[in-house]
């Protein structure tokens, strides 16, 4: 267990799923997190609940901790960053989880150039997330293994070129509302076979979680695990041939790259 000093500014459901991470997989000493956020009662009950400490401002957490982590919402950033400007070192590192604000306007915005950006996605909560991380040129070796290690209590993790963030955000941010949308589908064909609702959203869901392990742990390709399950002339192909039929995978591509055109016009207006 590490004493280092990690700041959270925000505590909604991505940074107090961290927090819980830290602790959990026993990375910090809860001494060594601050938390702070302007639902009081909120932070108040979290610092209880994991005995880490509750910091009084944005400040605060800016002289208290070398990293610095901002779990709120993309049009906050600029504003707490004003905030805390003043009373950044160079030492300090600010990482952030904000969607769509990039490395280059986190350092505009800030009087420390260390700067870290991170899209998590919501199975984090869970501790099954897929995080992407951009690392600017002023991150050390030893201060990036760091801080994989703390977005490692959510899942996995990627370093990636900040150019592919779009791409990223298409497919493992929003990648998860797109499956819930299949379960859901899945569940309702089966209602309508017969199966009670709550068995049926089971049986979708496992369904879903199984056959994503066996992508990442057999490391065969997903072409090949679906022909594996569709028999020559059986009722699984004609499941795919009318998928197939109805653009399945088109309708999905095309939903992932109107993600992606969204994600460059919010960008442009920040």
């Amino acid at each position: 267990m590490k004493l280092e000093s990690v700041g959270f500014i925000g505590c909604g459901n991505m940074g107090s799923a961290m927090i819980n991470g830290l602790i959990r997989k026993n990375v910090l000493d809860p001494k060594g997190i601050y938390a702070f956020d302007n639902d009081s009662e909120k932070l108040s009950a979290l610092c209880t609940k994991l005995n880490i400490n509750a910091a009084s401002s944005v400040v605060d957490i800016a002289q208290k901790c070398k990293y610095i982590i901002l779990a709120v919402k993309p049009y906050v950033v600029k504003t707490v960053l004003n905030e805390m400007n003043t009373y950044l070192l160079d030492s300090n590192i600010i990482i952030s989880i904000a969607a769509g604000v990039t490395s280059r306007a986190l350092s505009d915005a800030s009087d420390t150039k260390r700067v870290v950006r991170v899209m998590p996605n919501t199975p984090a909560l869970v501790g099954e997330g897929a995080s992407a991380v951009v690392f600017n040129k002023n991150i050390d070796i030893t201060e990036q293994q760091f801080i994989i290690e703390l977005l490692e209590t959510l899942g996995k993790t990627y370093i990636i070129d900040e150019k592919l963030m779009d791409a990223v955000g298409a497919v493992s941010g929003s990648g998860p509302a797109y499956v819930y949308m299949f379960i859901e589908a899945l569940a309702d064909a089966g209602v309508l076979g017969g199966l009670n609702r709550q068995m049926a959203y089971e049986l979708a869901a496992q369904t879903v979680l199984g056959s994503a392990k066996m992508v990442l742990e057999t490391g065969k390709h997903p072409g090949a695990l679906k022909d594996d399950v569709c028999s020559p002339g059986g009722s699984t192909i004609e499941g795919v041939k009318s998928f197939e039929e109805n653009g399945f995978r088109g309708t999905i591509i095309n939903a992932a790259v109107a993600v992606m055109n969204k994600t460059k016009k919010m960008a442009e207006e920040q």
